[in-house]
């Protein structure tokens, strides 16, 4: 079966819905499928509930999709960088289901591996258990967490096969592997596709049996974060005396 399509729009055609369940790997903007993003963008699909580790930043990932108002709903752990998501937020124009960082991958993990719920104290005495069961083991209590099984996976991985084995590079493998697992249906953007066998066994992080449909996007923007920070009063002093000099 040949999983490659031509281009991210044909990855997703026939494949996105209006109301859909959606997950997207990447751990802040490393590692995120930019084309297929953008080509969800483009498809103009409305009311999705997106799951992800984060919201995007203004006009790039998920930001994008925000822009358009597409999601309505956003399942996240991190939502900081975004001051769109904020205003929809805060203007009661967007869900949000603020989930632990740990608890959202695993809640992904188990909907890869057919498990239906888990418990976790994560979150016990917090709005985060509000309205969920709580149980009691060896005396201590533990929320019940729901899997989650979205109904369609965007992936970033950094080499496939044409089986659709992945080979995920450095940190960019983060959430990735748990999103591609969890779907009913998995799309992956990946850099580079290589015929089937090329990639050694102890190589594989994922194994094409969860992907159906792969496209290439060999040279992704690749935003990088940096961290900024508030100078001192005395740094400030310092550097304008510097300067002065």
């Amino acid at each position: 079966m040949n999983k490659i399509y031509p281009s991210a729009q044909a990855a997703l055609d026939g494949v996105v819905q209006d109301g859909q369940l959606i997950a997207v790997g990447g751990f802040g903007l490393c590692g995120i499928p930019e084309a297929l993003i953008e080509a969800l963008r483009d498809s103009g699909k409305q009311n999705l509930t997106a799951i992800s580790n984060n919201a995007g930043v203004d006009g790039f990932g998920l930001g994008k999709l925000l822009e358009t108002r597409q999601i309505k709903k956003m399942i996240s752990s991190y939502v900081g960088e975004n001051k769109e998501f904020e205003r929809q937020y805060l203007a009661g124009e967007l869900a949000l289901e603020f989930t632990p960082q740990g608890t959202l991958a695993e809640k992904l993990r188990a909907g890869g591996a057919g498990i239906p719920a888990f418990f976790t104290k994560t979150g016990v005495g917090t709005l985060v258990a509000e309205g969920k069961e709580l149980r009691e083991f060896d005396g201590e209590t533990y929320v019940m967490e729901r899997a989650l099984v979205p109904d369609v996976s965007l992936v970033k991985a950094h080499r496939a096969d044409k089986s659709g084995n992945l080979q995920f590079r450095l940190t960019a493998r983060n959430f990735n592997p748990a999103v591609a697992m969890a779907g009913k249906i998995t799309v992956v953007e990946v850099e580079e596709i290589v015929e089937t066998g090329a990639i050694a066994p102890d190589d594989v992080h994922l194994a094409g049996i969860y992907v159906h449909r792969l496209v290439l996007n060999a040279k992704p923007e690749k935003r990088i974060e940096k961290r900024t920070i508030t100078e001192t009063p005395r740094e400030h002093a310092v550097q304008t005396e510097k300067a002065g000099a």
